[in-house]
Protein backbone atom coordinates (compact mmCIF):
# COMPACT_ATOMS: atom_id res chain seq x y z
CA UNK A 1 0.00 0.00 0.00
CA UNK A 2 2.63 2.71 0.37
CA UNK A 3 3.89 1.49 -3.73
CA UNK A 4 0.11 2.35 -4.40
CA UNK A 5 0.25 5.78 -2.15
CA UNK A 6 3.46 7.06 -1.55
CA UNK A 7 5.03 6.61 -4.95
CA UNK A 8 4.88 8.45 -8.30
CA UNK A 9 4.69 6.34 -11.78
CA UNK A 10 3.81 6.33 -14.79
CA UNK A 11 1.62 3.00 -15.03
CA UNK A 12 0.42 1.47 -17.72
CA UNK A 13 -2.95 -0.55 -17.32
CA UNK A 14 -3.20 1.25 -14.04
CA UNK A 15 -6.84 1.93 -15.00
CA UNK A 16 -7.44 -1.89 -14.92
CA UNK A 17 -6.01 -1.98 -11.65
CA UNK A 18 -7.74 1.11 -9.84
CA UNK A 19 -11.06 -0.99 -11.28
CA UNK A 20 -10.55 -3.75 -9.61
CA UNK A 21 -10.30 -2.15 -5.82
CA UNK A 22 -13.17 -2.79 -3.70
CA UNK A 23 -14.80 0.81 -2.16
CA UNK A 24 -16.22 1.73 0.59
CA UNK A 25 -18.19 5.12 1.39
CA UNK A 26 -19.79 7.57 4.68
CA UNK A 27 -16.21 6.92 6.52
CA UNK A 28 -16.81 11.08 7.43
CA UNK A 29 -12.64 11.18 5.81
CA UNK A 30 -11.47 14.97 5.19
CA UNK A 31 -13.07 18.11 5.86
CA UNK A 32 -10.25 20.31 6.56
CA UNK A 33 -7.68 22.25 4.41
CA UNK A 34 -4.01 21.79 5.55
CA UNK A 35 -2.14 21.80 2.99
CA UNK A 36 -1.39 18.35 2.92
CA UNK A 37 -3.31 14.70 1.82
CA UNK A 38 -3.43 12.18 5.11
CA UNK A 39 -4.17 8.61 4.46
CA UNK A 40 -4.57 6.21 6.95
CA UNK A 41 -2.88 2.92 6.04
CA UNK A 42 -4.66 0.12 7.87
CA UNK A 43 -3.57 -3.77 7.80
CA UNK A 44 -6.56 -5.71 9.10
CA UNK A 45 -5.54 -9.66 10.72
CA UNK A 46 -9.01 -10.84 9.04
CA UNK A 47 -9.73 -14.11 8.02
CA UNK A 48 -12.25 -12.98 4.56
CA UNK A 49 -10.71 -11.22 1.80
CA UNK A 50 -11.82 -7.47 0.61
CA UNK A 51 -14.92 -8.81 -0.80
CA UNK A 52 -16.28 -10.66 2.70
CA UNK A 53 -15.44 -14.49 0.92
CA UNK A 54 -13.53 -16.49 3.82
CA UNK A 55 -10.29 -17.15 2.78
CA UNK A 56 -9.32 -21.30 2.26
CA UNK A 57 -8.10 -23.47 4.90
CA UNK A 58 -4.98 -23.39 2.50
CA UNK A 59 -4.16 -19.72 2.67
CA UNK A 60 -5.24 -19.18 6.21
CA UNK A 61 -2.58 -22.09 7.29
CA UNK A 62 -0.18 -19.54 5.25
CA UNK A 63 -0.86 -16.90 7.09
CA UNK A 64 -0.70 -18.81 10.33
CA UNK A 65 -4.47 -17.54 10.82
CA UNK A 66 -6.29 -19.63 12.89
CA UNK A 67 -10.33 -19.94 13.11
CA UNK A 68 -10.53 -16.88 15.91
CA UNK A 69 -13.41 -14.92 14.83
CA UNK A 70 -12.59 -11.05 15.27
CA UNK A 71 -11.00 -7.73 13.45
CA UNK A 72 -7.55 -6.31 15.00
CA UNK A 73 -5.86 -3.50 13.15
CA UNK A 74 -2.09 -4.55 13.64
CA UNK A 75 -0.51 -2.20 11.03
CA UNK A 76 -1.62 1.63 11.39
CA UNK A 77 0.13 3.50 9.50
CA UNK A 78 -0.39 7.58 8.44
CA UNK A 79 0.77 8.76 5.52
CA UNK A 80 1.24 12.94 4.66
CA UNK A 81 2.04 13.75 1.34
CA UNK A 82 1.61 17.63 0.77
CA UNK A 83 -0.37 18.63 -1.58
CA UNK A 84 2.59 19.78 -3.70
CA UNK A 85 3.21 15.86 -3.94
CA UNK A 86 7.19 16.28 -3.17
CA UNK A 87 7.33 14.09 -0.09
CA UNK A 88 5.48 11.56 1.85
CA UNK A 89 5.75 11.06 5.53
CA UNK A 90 4.65 7.32 6.96
CA UNK A 91 3.60 7.81 10.74
CA UNK A 92 3.38 4.33 12.16
CA UNK A 93 1.21 3.95 15.40
CA UNK A 94 1.81 1.10 17.64
CA UNK A 95 -0.94 -1.50 17.56
CA UNK A 96 -1.02 -1.28 21.72
CA UNK A 97 -1.35 2.26 22.26
CA UNK A 98 -3.92 3.51 24.54
CA UNK A 99 -6.19 6.11 23.15
CA UNK A 100 -9.40 7.72 23.48
CA UNK A 101 -12.18 4.92 21.41
CA UNK A 102 -14.90 6.71 19.97
CA UNK A 103 -18.14 5.33 22.37
CA UNK A 104 -16.19 3.13 24.26
CA UNK A 105 -13.94 5.04 26.57
CA UNK A 106 -9.83 4.31 26.73
CA UNK A 107 -8.74 1.04 25.00
CA UNK A 108 -5.86 -0.34 22.84
CA UNK A 109 -6.32 1.06 19.27
CA UNK A 110 -6.01 -1.82 17.27
CA UNK A 111 -9.18 -2.76 18.99
CA UNK A 112 -11.01 -0.05 17.60
CA UNK A 113 -12.57 -1.32 14.58
CA UNK A 114 -13.12 -4.89 16.30
CA UNK A 115 -14.98 -4.25 19.32
CA UNK A 116 -16.83 -1.25 17.94
CA UNK A 117 -17.75 -3.63 14.78
CA UNK A 118 -18.56 -6.27 17.18
CA UNK A 119 -21.37 -4.29 19.76
CA UNK A 120 -22.91 -2.95 16.57
CA UNK A 121 -23.21 -5.86 14.96
CA UNK A 122 -24.61 -7.48 17.84
CA UNK A 123 -26.88 -4.56 18.11
CA UNK A 124 -28.19 -4.68 14.64
CA UNK A 125 -28.94 -8.45 14.72
CA UNK A 126 -30.86 -8.26 17.94
CA UNK A 127 -32.94 -5.43 16.32
CA UNK A 128 -34.06 -7.99 13.22
CA UNK A 129 -31.02 -6.66 10.55
CA UNK A 130 -30.30 -9.13 8.07
CA UNK A 131 -26.75 -10.94 8.93
CA UNK A 132 -25.68 -9.47 5.66
CA UNK A 133 -26.69 -6.05 6.60
CA UNK A 134 -25.30 -6.31 10.12
CA UNK A 135 -21.81 -7.39 8.41
CA UNK A 136 -21.84 -4.63 6.08
CA UNK A 137 -22.88 -1.66 8.37
CA UNK A 138 -20.89 -2.87 11.45
CA UNK A 139 -17.68 -3.30 9.26
CA UNK A 140 -18.39 0.64 8.39
CA UNK A 141 -18.94 1.55 12.16
CA UNK A 142 -15.60 -0.59 12.82
CA UNK A 143 -13.91 1.96 10.28
CA UNK A 144 -15.08 5.18 11.31
CA UNK A 145 -14.10 4.51 14.97
CA UNK A 146 -10.62 3.42 14.08
CA UNK A 147 -10.57 6.53 11.92
CA UNK A 148 -11.62 9.06 14.75
CA UNK A 149 -9.18 7.27 17.17
CA UNK A 150 -6.20 8.24 14.74
CA UNK A 151 -7.64 11.64 14.27
CA UNK A 152 -7.90 12.15 18.03
CA UNK A 153 -4.66 11.23 18.44
CA UNK A 154 -2.44 12.86 16.04
CA UNK A 155 -4.85 15.68 15.42
CA UNK A 156 -4.16 15.05 11.97
CA UNK A 157 -7.86 15.00 9.55
CA UNK A 158 -7.62 11.30 7.72
CA UNK A 159 -8.73 12.52 4.09
CA UNK A 160 -8.46 8.80 2.72
CA UNK A 161 -8.60 5.28 3.98
CA UNK A 162 -6.54 2.20 2.88
CA UNK A 163 -6.93 -1.41 4.04
CA UNK A 164 -5.00 -4.12 3.32
CA UNK A 165 -5.45 -7.90 4.80
CA UNK A 166 -3.16 -10.07 5.61
CA UNK A 167 -3.22 -12.37 2.56
CA UNK A 168 -3.26 -8.69 0.89
CA UNK A 169 0.17 -8.12 2.01
CA UNK A 170 1.43 -12.28 1.24
CA UNK A 171 -0.37 -11.63 -2.80
CA UNK A 172 1.48 -7.83 -3.11
CA UNK A 173 4.88 -8.83 -1.78
CA UNK A 174 5.04 -11.97 -4.38
CA UNK A 175 3.84 -9.40 -7.35
CA UNK A 176 6.85 -7.25 -7.17
CA UNK A 177 9.04 -10.67 -6.71
CA UNK A 178 9.90 -10.48 -3.13
CA UNK A 179 11.83 -7.76 -1.00
CA UNK A 180 15.26 -7.71 0.01
CA UNK A 181 15.75 -7.67 3.72
CA UNK A 182 18.87 -7.98 6.51
CA UNK A 183 18.67 -8.91 10.41
CA UNK A 184 21.80 -8.86 12.83
CA UNK A 185 21.02 -11.92 13.78
CA UNK A 186 19.20 -15.22 13.21
CA UNK A 187 15.61 -15.47 14.25
CA UNK A 188 14.16 -18.81 15.50
CA UNK A 189 10.41 -17.42 16.56
CA UNK A 190 7.23 -20.28 16.61
CA UNK A 191 4.40 -17.76 17.31
CA UNK A 192 5.08 -15.61 13.94
CA UNK A 193 6.69 -18.66 12.03
CA UNK A 194 9.84 -16.42 11.41
CA UNK A 195 13.24 -18.47 10.89
CA UNK A 196 15.75 -16.55 9.25
CA UNK A 197 19.60 -16.38 9.28
CA UNK A 198 21.54 -13.48 9.64
CA UNK A 199 22.20 -11.10 7.01
CA UNK A 200 20.69 -9.79 3.68
CA UNK A 201 18.35 -12.45 2.15
CA UNK A 202 15.03 -12.09 -0.18
CA UNK A 203 11.87 -13.13 1.17
CA UNK A 204 8.51 -14.70 -0.58
CA UNK A 205 4.92 -13.19 0.72
CA UNK A 206 4.21 -15.37 3.38
CA UNK A 207 8.21 -15.39 4.17
CA UNK A 208 7.94 -11.43 4.51
CA UNK A 209 4.27 -11.58 6.46
CA UNK A 210 6.46 -13.60 8.98
CA UNK A 211 9.37 -10.98 8.91
CA UNK A 212 6.79 -8.56 9.62
CA UNK A 213 4.45 -10.15 12.65
CA UNK A 214 7.31 -10.93 15.27
CA UNK A 215 7.30 -9.25 18.24
CA UNK A 216 8.36 -11.89 20.45
CA UNK A 217 12.21 -12.46 21.41
CA UNK A 218 12.92 -8.95 20.13
CA UNK A 219 14.53 -6.42 22.78
CA UNK A 220 11.69 -3.71 22.40
CA UNK A 221 8.33 -5.96 21.09
CA UNK A 222 6.09 -3.90 19.15
CA UNK A 223 8.46 -0.89 18.54
CA UNK A 224 10.87 -3.19 17.18
CA UNK A 225 7.95 -4.83 14.88
CA UNK A 226 7.45 -1.43 13.63
CA UNK A 227 11.10 -0.86 12.55
CA UNK A 228 10.39 -4.21 11.07
CA UNK A 229 7.61 -3.14 9.04
CA UNK A 230 9.41 0.60 8.11
CA UNK A 231 12.44 -1.05 6.57
CA UNK A 232 10.51 -3.43 4.84
CA UNK A 233 8.44 -0.74 3.30
CA UNK A 234 11.23 1.62 2.50
CA UNK A 235 12.92 -1.16 0.82
CA UNK A 236 9.38 -2.03 -1.49
CA UNK A 237 9.21 1.35 -2.48
CA UNK A 238 13.05 1.10 -3.45
CA UNK A 239 12.82 -1.71 -5.55
CA UNK A 240 10.05 -0.70 -7.24
CA UNK A 241 11.37 2.41 -8.09
CA UNK A 242 14.54 1.31 -9.10
CA UNK A 243 12.92 -1.55 -11.26
CA UNK A 244 10.89 -2.54 -13.90
CA UNK A 245 8.10 -3.67 -11.89
CA UNK A 246 5.24 -1.78 -12.97
CA UNK A 247 6.40 -1.54 -16.87
CA UNK A 248 6.58 -5.56 -16.88
CA UNK A 249 3.42 -6.56 -17.65
CA UNK A 250 3.47 -10.18 -16.16
CA UNK A 251 3.87 -8.09 -12.87
CA UNK A 252 1.75 -5.90 -13.32
CA UNK A 253 -1.35 -8.56 -13.91
CA UNK A 254 -0.25 -10.29 -10.60
CA UNK A 255 -0.41 -6.47 -8.87
CA UNK A 256 -3.83 -6.08 -10.07
CA UNK A 257 -5.04 -9.14 -8.95
CA UNK A 258 -3.52 -9.14 -5.52
CA UNK A 259 -5.31 -5.60 -5.39
CA UNK A 260 -8.35 -6.55 -6.39
CA UNK A 261 -8.99 -8.99 -3.91
CA UNK A 262 -7.20 -7.77 -0.62
CA UNK A 263 -7.14 -4.13 -0.98
CA UNK A 264 -10.02 -1.71 0.32
CA UNK A 265 -10.21 2.24 -0.61
CA UNK A 266 -12.62 4.97 0.13
CA UNK A 267 -14.69 5.74 -2.49
CA UNK A 268 -14.18 9.08 -3.10
CA UNK A 269 -10.19 9.21 -3.53
CA UNK A 270 -9.66 9.37 -7.04
CA UNK A 271 -6.60 7.33 -7.17
CA UNK A 272 -5.74 8.39 -10.52
CA UNK A 273 -5.36 11.87 -9.99
CA UNK A 274 -3.55 11.52 -7.10
CA UNK A 275 -1.09 9.16 -8.79
CA UNK A 276 -0.46 11.54 -11.44
CA UNK A 277 0.26 14.31 -8.88
CA UNK A 278 3.43 12.23 -7.46
CA UNK A 279 4.75 11.85 -10.73
CA UNK A 280 8.18 14.02 -9.34
CA UNK A 281 8.34 11.81 -6.20
CA UNK A 282 11.68 9.65 -5.58
CA UNK A 283 12.27 6.85 -3.44
CA UNK A 284 14.66 8.85 -1.19
CA UNK A 285 11.29 11.60 -0.49
CA UNK A 286 9.46 8.54 0.95
CA UNK A 287 10.32 8.71 5.24
CA UNK A 288 8.97 6.47 7.76
CA UNK A 289 8.50 7.67 11.59
CA UNK A 290 7.20 6.19 14.61
CA UNK A 291 4.62 8.15 17.51
CA UNK A 292 6.66 8.80 20.53
CA UNK A 293 6.08 6.87 23.04
CA UNK A 294 5.74 7.39 27.44
CA UNK A 295 6.20 3.89 28.34
CA UNK A 296 6.63 0.62 25.98
CA UNK A 297 5.32 -1.42 29.13
CA UNK A 298 2.56 0.21 30.66
CA UNK A 299 -0.52 -1.37 32.75
CA UNK A 300 -3.88 -0.82 33.22
CA UNK A 301 -5.37 -0.73 36.13
CA UNK A 302 -6.82 -4.37 35.89
CA UNK A 303 -3.10 -5.12 34.97
CA UNK A 304 -3.40 -5.21 30.58
CA UNK A 305 -0.69 -4.65 29.26
CA UNK A 306 -0.64 -1.66 27.11
CA UNK A 307 1.84 1.16 25.37
CA UNK A 308 0.92 4.40 27.17
CA UNK A 309 1.01 7.53 24.94
CA UNK A 310 0.56 11.23 25.71
CA UNK A 311 -1.74 12.67 22.58
CA UNK A 312 -0.40 16.17 23.18
CA UNK A 313 3.38 15.16 22.72
CA UNK A 314 2.37 12.81 19.71
CA UNK A 315 0.40 15.44 18.20
CA UNK A 316 3.06 17.70 18.63
CA UNK A 317 5.55 15.29 17.32
CA UNK A 318 3.52 14.83 14.11
CA UNK A 319 2.76 18.53 13.75
CA UNK A 320 6.82 19.15 13.55
CA UNK A 321 7.37 16.43 11.02
CA UNK A 322 4.89 17.87 9.09
CA UNK A 323 4.45 21.76 9.86
CA UNK A 324 6.74 22.70 7.07
CA UNK A 325 4.52 22.45 4.53
CA UNK A 326 1.00 22.56 5.94
CA UNK A 327 -0.05 26.38 5.82
CA UNK A 328 1.34 26.18 2.00
CA UNK A 329 1.40 24.71 -1.35
CA UNK A 330 3.92 26.67 -2.89
CA UNK A 331 7.55 26.62 -1.77
CA UNK A 332 8.13 30.48 -0.07
CA UNK A 333 4.63 30.75 0.75
CA UNK A 334 2.94 31.29 3.62
CA UNK A 335 -1.16 31.29 3.53
CA UNK A 336 -2.86 33.18 6.15
CA UNK A 337 -5.19 30.67 8.75
CA UNK A 338 -9.01 31.58 7.94
CA UNK A 339 -10.06 33.50 10.78
CA UNK A 340 -11.83 31.36 13.79
CA UNK A 341 -15.78 31.90 13.83
CA UNK A 342 -17.16 33.87 16.87
CA UNK A 343 -19.01 31.63 19.10
CA UNK A 344 -21.79 34.27 19.47
CA UNK A 345 -22.96 34.02 15.93
CA UNK A 346 -23.12 30.89 15.59
CA UNK A 347 -26.95 28.39 16.40
CA UNK A 348 -26.11 25.35 16.49
CA UNK A 349 -29.20 22.55 16.26
CA UNK A 350 -28.57 19.44 17.77
CA UNK A 351 -30.32 16.28 17.12
CA UNK A 352 -29.74 12.42 19.43
CA UNK A 353 -29.60 9.68 16.86
CA UNK A 354 -28.72 7.03 19.44
CA UNK A 355 -30.77 5.45 22.41
CA UNK A 356 -28.82 7.55 24.95
CA UNK A 357 -31.88 10.01 27.10
CA UNK A 358 -31.21 13.31 27.10
CA UNK A 359 -27.28 13.47 25.14
CA UNK A 360 -28.50 15.90 22.82
CA UNK A 361 -29.53 18.43 25.30
CA UNK A 362 -25.88 17.75 27.35
CA UNK A 363 -23.94 18.43 24.18
CA UNK A 364 -26.52 21.62 23.66
CA UNK A 365 -25.43 23.03 27.29
CA UNK A 366 -21.79 22.03 26.36
CA UNK A 367 -21.96 24.15 23.62
CA UNK A 368 -23.83 26.85 25.08
CA UNK A 369 -21.29 26.93 27.79
CA UNK A 370 -18.83 27.93 25.59
CA UNK A 371 -20.27 30.48 23.99
CA UNK A 372 -22.53 29.38 21.15
CA UNK A 373 -26.14 30.10 20.72
CA UNK A 374 -28.71 27.19 21.50
CA UNK A 375 -30.81 26.09 18.56
CA UNK A 376 -33.25 23.72 18.66
CA UNK A 377 -32.99 20.51 20.80
CA UNK A 378 -33.82 16.70 19.94
CA UNK A 379 -34.65 13.63 18.85
CA UNK A 380 -32.96 12.75 15.04
CA UNK A 381 -35.77 12.09 12.89
CA UNK A 382 -34.09 11.78 9.59
CA UNK A 383 -33.71 7.69 9.42
CA UNK A 384 -30.89 6.39 11.38
CA UNK A 385 -27.56 7.62 11.96
CA UNK A 386 -24.18 5.82 11.42
CA UNK A 387 -21.65 8.89 12.01
CA UNK A 388 -21.72 12.08 14.17
CA UNK A 389 -20.66 14.86 12.40
CA UNK A 390 -21.63 18.55 12.05
CA UNK A 391 -23.95 19.62 8.79
CA UNK A 392 -23.52 23.05 7.33
CA UNK A 393 -24.23 24.15 3.79
CA UNK A 394 -20.30 23.83 2.89
CA UNK A 395 -18.09 22.00 4.11
CA UNK A 396 -15.52 24.99 4.72
CA UNK A 397 -18.39 26.73 7.02
CA UNK A 398 -16.53 28.67 9.29
CA UNK A 399 -19.17 28.34 12.07
CA UNK A 400 -19.27 24.49 11.73
CA UNK A 401 -15.33 23.98 11.19
CA UNK A 402 -15.66 25.53 15.10
CA UNK A 403 -18.59 23.61 16.36
CA UNK A 404 -17.02 20.20 15.11
CA UNK A 405 -13.42 21.43 17.05
CA UNK A 406 -15.03 21.75 20.31
CA UNK A 407 -16.63 18.56 19.90
CA UNK A 408 -13.89 16.34 19.60
CA UNK A 409 -13.21 16.79 15.69
CA UNK A 410 -16.08 15.09 14.52
CA UNK A 411 -16.46 15.68 10.93
CA UNK A 412 -17.83 18.62 8.72
CA UNK A 413 -20.41 17.36 6.12
CA UNK A 414 -22.24 19.60 3.40
CA UNK A 415 -26.20 19.50 3.26
CA UNK A 416 -27.51 21.28 0.36
CA UNK A 417 -31.01 21.38 1.93
CA UNK A 418 -29.54 23.77 4.97
CA UNK A 419 -29.27 27.41 4.44
CA UNK A 420 -25.70 29.06 4.37
CA UNK A 421 -24.74 29.54 8.35
CA UNK A 422 -26.95 26.89 9.53
CA UNK A 423 -25.24 24.61 11.67
CA UNK A 424 -26.48 21.01 12.67
CA UNK A 425 -25.05 18.70 15.21
CA UNK A 426 -26.39 14.58 14.71
CA UNK A 427 -24.94 12.47 17.29
CA UNK A 428 -24.61 8.92 16.66
CA UNK A 429 -23.56 6.35 19.04
CA UNK A 430 -19.78 6.67 18.26
CA UNK A 431 -19.35 10.06 19.79
CA UNK A 432 -17.50 10.48 22.55
CA UNK A 433 -16.83 14.09 23.19
CA UNK A 434 -18.17 16.73 24.99
CA UNK A 435 -21.85 16.03 27.20
CA UNK A 436 -21.26 12.50 26.09
CA UNK A 437 -19.89 10.89 29.37
CA UNK A 438 -18.37 8.76 27.55
CA UNK A 439 -15.67 8.01 30.03
CA UNK A 440 -18.48 5.94 32.01
CA UNK A 441 -19.56 3.81 28.58
CA UNK A 442 -16.15 0.77 29.50
CA UNK A 443 -13.88 1.58 32.31
CA UNK A 444 -10.81 0.42 30.44
CA UNK A 445 -8.82 1.35 33.54
CA UNK A 446 -5.98 3.92 33.72
CA UNK A 447 -2.46 3.24 33.08
CA UNK A 448 0.93 3.67 35.39
CA UNK A 449 2.31 7.00 35.17
CA UNK A 450 5.84 5.85 36.22
CA UNK A 451 7.90 5.24 33.05
CA UNK A 452 11.02 6.82 31.96
CA UNK A 453 9.39 7.83 27.78
CA UNK A 454 10.99 5.84 24.84
CA UNK A 455 12.44 8.17 22.06
CA UNK A 456 11.02 7.53 18.36
CA UNK A 457 13.64 5.43 16.18
CA UNK A 458 15.81 6.99 14.05
CA UNK A 459 13.40 7.86 10.48
CA UNK A 460 14.18 5.13 7.84
CA UNK A 461 13.87 6.84 4.26
CA UNK A 462 13.18 4.30 1.38
CA UNK A 463 16.83 5.52 -0.72
CA UNK A 464 18.78 3.80 1.55
CA UNK A 465 21.46 1.64 -0.94
CA UNK A 466 20.26 -1.72 0.09
CA UNK A 467 18.12 -2.64 2.93
CA UNK A 468 18.97 -1.43 6.25
CA UNK A 469 19.95 -4.59 8.76
CA UNK A 470 17.39 -4.96 11.95
CA UNK A 471 16.60 -7.26 14.99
Amino acid sequence: MIVLVGTGFAWRGVDTLVSNIERISDLGLGGQRDGAVDILLVGVDSRTDAKGDPLTEAERAMLHAGDEIGTNTDTIVLVRVPNDGSSATAISIPRDAYVDIPGLGKGKINSAYGITKQTAQDDMLADGATPEVAEEKSTQRGRQALISSVAGLTGITVDHYAEVSLLGFVLLTDAVGGVDVCLRRPVDEPMSGAYFPAGRQKLDGPQALSFVRQRHDLERGDLDRIVRQQVFMAQLVHQVISTDTLSNPTRLRELSDAVGRTVVLDEGWDLLAFLNQLQDLSAGEVTFETIPVADLNGTTSTGESVVRVEPDDVQDYVAGLVGEEAGSTDPGTTTAPAPAADPGTVQVDVFNATSVSGLAGSVSQELTALGYLPGEVGNYSDGTAWQSQVLAASETDRGAAAVAAALGGIPVVADPALAPGTVSVVLASDYAGPGSGSEDVIDFGDTSTSATPVPPAPPIAAAEDGPTCVN
